[in-house]
């Protein structure tokens, strides 16, 4: 970037360039014919070449649209002239899935060793809900713990975290929408960030607590106590029962000590949200970068977001380590265009309308940008939303684009961190995991430093590289592992965004 090129072409193939600052109309741009015929905000479009009516429009060596109409060059492009088109992809199944080398030296964290074997990244007591009907007494129960001394009696418990919903009835008992609802109950219970857990249902609702205790371990530390409020005897005895329960777990909780882990046990759920026309070329490469800086440790990565995947697919079908894992992957994009195709929506109904303004014009373009943030690491396997990640490496779980209910199957899944990387400026944490936030650029940065954790615009600003800021992050990933607090820690976010994916009829 100079004063005379304000613009970054990402692929030789290109032709369209990336405005890197606010370009007046008139401006003249080395390589390009004419004068930009129109102002171009930071982060947008302009065309390097003529573009006929029906053609294609490339960037990052993709097509990301067709143009609606002649396009010139020097020409903003964005929605009043850009469209999705008629898009195919070759799969190429397995066809680039090349293994990344082991890490020349293994590294730790300070983590809770937990007794199914698995490591978390924080010490906290949850109190589960099963139904929106139990949410309020839940949250009694989790300030009645805050006013009382059981937080000074167990200092190696990080704090009470009441998970409350919006579902649990009003439901059927045996579809899609309850297998989904019943695996993220389930997996947040067993997340390793909780060093115990507190169910607490009405009693008669659909997702009955008997049906998710059943007669399984759920827990291998014994630390988990359930009750309804109807069996108790209303809202004031539940409160009294559920501190005497919850003092009985924090006994056990408290036993945890921060020890040396390896790095392989950290599990990062990757998110990308209120992304911007700089999303694809600084935060979401860089934790790429980082991505297989922590497979190759032997760590998990998990890329969610299926219909922000959308047109990006072969990309990551090539990846897999097998057709199979590539199969399962069309079959998740193929579930969706039926689910969108049946409720009356579109997959192409993207990006948002701050997305745009920020310079994204289709969901093909988006989704190329997101996909960066997988890296180069062989695709392992693909998972269900909130289905147990049971292997190690560079995986995918279908979700929706929808940041929280995304993030609240990564956590179900198992992830003990996550990281988000936003270019607007999405404020948000996801309790019990800490959430690391990335910011795409400078200005926004610097607007919103007390929400971000780390500022990627100067990979633009300031040359820094894609691998230094990669490096950046992955030792600050070990740091809030460690223990580290981050940004959204620190304001006290996580208490609001537990949203289960509610598929289906609500009755």
């Amino acid at each position: 970037m100079s004063a005379t090129q304000p613009t970054l072409r990402l692929h030789p193939n290109d032709n369209v360039v990336v405005a890197l600052a606010d370009i007046p109309a008139g401006h003249e741009l080395v390589g390009i014919a004419d004068a930009l015929q129109q102002p171009v905000p930071r982060g947008h479009k302009i065309a390097s070449h003529p573009i006929e009516a029906g053609r294609n429009v490339i960037r990052y060596g993709q097509i990301i649209g067709q143009a609606k109409q002649d396009i010139v060059p020097g020409e903003h492009v964005h929605v009043h002239n850009l469209g999705m088109g008629e898009h195919t992809q070759e799969y190429g199944f397995a066809s680039q899935s090349e293994p990344l080398p082991p890490a020349a030296q293994s590294r730790t964290f300070l983590g809770y060793r937990r007794a199914d074997g698995r490591a978390g990244t924080r010490n906290y007591l949850g109190i589960l809900t099963s139904v929106n009907c139990a949410g309020s007494v839940a949250r009694f129960i989790a300030e009645a713990a805050e006013k009382s001394d059981l937080l000074d009696a167990f200092p190696n418990i990080d704090g009470v975290v009441p998970i409350v919903h919006s579902t649990g009835c009003g439901m059927s008992g045996k579809d899609e929408g309850y297998a989904t609802l019943f695996r993220t109950l389930a997996g947040y219970a067993q997340n390793p960030n909780f060093g115990g857990i507190l169910l607490v249902g009405l009693g008669c609702e659909v997702m009955q607590i008997d049906g998710l205790v059943g007669d399984r371990e759920i827990r291998a530390d014994g630390a988990l106590r359930y009750m309804t409020i109807q069996a108790e005897g209303g809202t004031r005895k539940t409160i009294e029962r559920g501190l005497e329960e919850l003092r009985g777990i924090a006994e056990i909780a408290n036993r945890a000590q921060r020890v040396p882990v390896p790095v392989s046990e950290i599990t990062v759920g990757m998110q990308c949200g209120g992304s911007d026309g700089y999303s694809g070329i600084t935060a979401n490469p860089a934790l790429g970068f980082a991505s297989d800086l922590l497979v190759r440790h032997g760590g998990t990565t998990i890329l969610s977001e299926t219909s922000e995947i959308y047109g990006a697919e072969h990309l990551l079908t090539r990846r897999a380590v097998s057709a199979a894992v590539g199969e399962k992957l069309i079959a998740r994009v193929r579930w969706w265009e039926d689910y969108c195709a049946r409720n009356g929506g579109e997959l192409d109904n993207n990006p948002s309308p701050g997305n745009k303004r920020g310079g994204l014009t289709t969901i093909l373009e988006k989704s190329l940008g997101a996909v960066a943030k997988s890296g180069a690491a062989p695709l392992t396997d693909v998972y269900r939303f909130a289905e147990k990640i049971d292997k190690h490496g560079f995986v995918f779980m279908d979700s929706p684009g929808f940041d929280p209910c995304s993030v609240t199957g990564q956590v179900a899944s198992g992830a003990n961190l996550i990281v988000f990387t936003t270019g607007r400026g999405s404020v948000s944490g996801f309790k019990p995991s800490p959430c690391i936030k990335l910011a795409t650029n400078s200005e926004m940065y610097r607007r919103l430093c007390e929400d971000m954790d780390l500022n990627c615009g100067d990979i633009v600003t300031e040359g820094v590289s894609i691998e230094e800021k990669g490096h950046e992050l992955f030792e600050l990933i070990i740091r809030v592992a460690s223990g580290e607090q981050t940004k959204s820690e620190m304001l006290g976010f996580g208490g609001a965004e537990f949203v289960p994916w509610q598929i289906g009829a609500v009755m």
